[in-house]
């Protein structure tokens, strides 16, 4: 359904570093810098980027906005969770495990160094 995403990030470098590291531990290369300063993670299922904002204004977080990463297993995203804490994002909501009884879905979540809330989540079996 969707062709890309882009969020705003207040610190481009910072947010790379971030986001490196958390992509890097579900298997995806670094991002790469484009002429414009943005920052482009790219896939065959498609394009995840990062920008300051174009309009000068600070990069600003949706209220009740999650941005969600497939992670292929529980390690996956408890990897994931890991890498983002180390560098620069901090836990929101609970900390990694099961949501919605033993069938449910493996959930982490964080805030990266913009306040974006992003999740990782594996769907068992």
């Amino acid at each position: 359904m969707f062709s890309h995403i882009m969020i705003g990030a207040s610190d481009l470098q910072a947010s790379k570093v971030f986001y490196d590291a958390v992509l890097g531990a579900l298997g995806h290369k670094p991002g790469v810098i484009d002429d414009k300063g943005r920052c482009f993670y790219m896939t065959e299922a498609g394009i995840f980027a990062l920008s300051t904002p174009i309009d000068g204004e600070p990069a600003s977080h949706g209220n009740g906005s999650t941005i969600g990463f497939h992670a292929a297993s529980t390690e996956a995203a408890d990897a994931w969770h890991a890498a983002g804490v180390a560098n620069g994002g901090v836990t929101c909501e609970d900390l990694p495990g099961f949501r919605g009884g033993p069938s449910g879905m493996y959930l982490a979540y964080l805030r990266d160094p913009s306040g974006n809330k992003i999740c990782a989540l594996h769907r068992p079996g």
